[in-house]
């Protein structure tokens, strides 16, 4: 799943009509300029101290653009910092957000300001492993492949210590889905976060975890496919555990916000109040971000300890 997403995401521009998908920010204007409001408050109550912007898996620099847009107007200019490694995005981003400096992984990013971080559908590409229960236990999920054709065959079996109890007895044929990876890149964050002050925000479509049940997909061409076809050459993704990285961030010592639904969190933000202003056109742009997206993605915030807490989480 990495070596895909790394070829896919390097090698083309995968947002809008003639892409494979279409993120919030893509959407409509108002998610991004939401996401710059609830950074300017955040900051303004937090005391206005030096801060810099931080984008995980920027995709084009819509939301960027759009947010950074809005905290202009509340007086917050910070330096922004965009995490991409694909070239073919980063010529994207540099159109729309002039003068950001550009990371290739967390380990670059300042360390002497606070960090305000958002990662908007970011943890959902990053690789997943996967077991399976078979009829004498679990099994870890592994990939064979055969001539050109790949397909998922079970591995050896793993102790029943590193399950979660509940579902140490789940039927033959459930898998479990975990990510080594998203809690690493958490890990990191929220460590950041607590030596440095300000806050991350993680909006993803999950679940509040641990759960069974396999979600990886793949999308091509606004459609689900195989994920096991054309590596490389599809988006693949699967549902993020906004539950495990919540307690990633809470271990950490940051102060958890959330979960709750992208809908909720943005209507808490004001999305009504800035349809209305936008006028009818924007109508259907509103109802796909609440409505359609707004059970499914999940939000949470870490923010640092002595912080206030962010708004649009009750």
């Amino acid at each position: 799943m990495a070596a895909a997403n790394a070829h896919y995401y390097a090698t083309r521009d995968p947002l809008g009509a003639g892409g494979d998908f279409t993120t919030a920010p893509e959407i409509s204007q108002m998610f991004g300029e939401l996401i710059g409001a609830w950074a300017a408050d955040l900051w303004d109550r937090a005391g206005r101290p030096a801060v810099a912007w931080v984008e995980l898996g920027p995709g084009r620099g819509t939301l960027t653009a759009d947010a950074l847009r809005v905290m202009a107007r509340a007086g917050l200019t910070p330096p922004v910092h965009l995490v991409e490694t694909s070239p073919t995005l980063r010529a994207a981003q540099a159109a729309r957000v002039p003068g950001a400096t550009w990371h290739d992984s967390l380990a670059t990013l300042p360390e002497d300001v606070a960090l305000i971080v958002v990662a908007n559908e970011f943890f959902d590409a990053l690789p997943i492993r996967q077991l399976v229960r078979g009829r004498d236990g679990w099994h870890e999920r592994l990939v064979a492949c055969q001539d050109t054709l790949f397909l998922p065959i079970a591995g050896a079996r793993v102790p029943d210590t590193i399950l979660p109890p509940d579902l140490v007895t789940a039927a033959p044929g459930a898998i479990i889905e975990t990510s080594p990876a998203s809690v690493a890149v958490m890990a990191d964050l929220s460590a950041r976060i607590v030596a440095q002050g300000g806050a991350a925000l993680v909006i993803d479509y999950g679940y509040d975890g641990p759960a069974v049940g396999e979600t990886l997909q793949a999308v091509r061409g606004h459609a689900f496919a195989n994920p096991f076809e054309a590596p490389g050459n599809q988006d693949l993704t699967a549902h993020v555990d906004m539950a495990t990285l919540g307690l990633v961030a809470t271990a950490s010592g940051a102060t958890l916000s959330g979960p709750v639904g992208q809908g909720a969190f943005l209507t808490a933000l004001g999305i009504a109040q800035r349809a209305a202003a936008l006028g009818p056109a924007v109508a259907a742009d509103h109802m796909r971000l609440v409505e359609d997206m707004g059970a499914l993605f999940r939000v949470i915030a870490a923010t640092h300890p002595h912080w206030p807490q962010p708004a649009g989480f009750a």
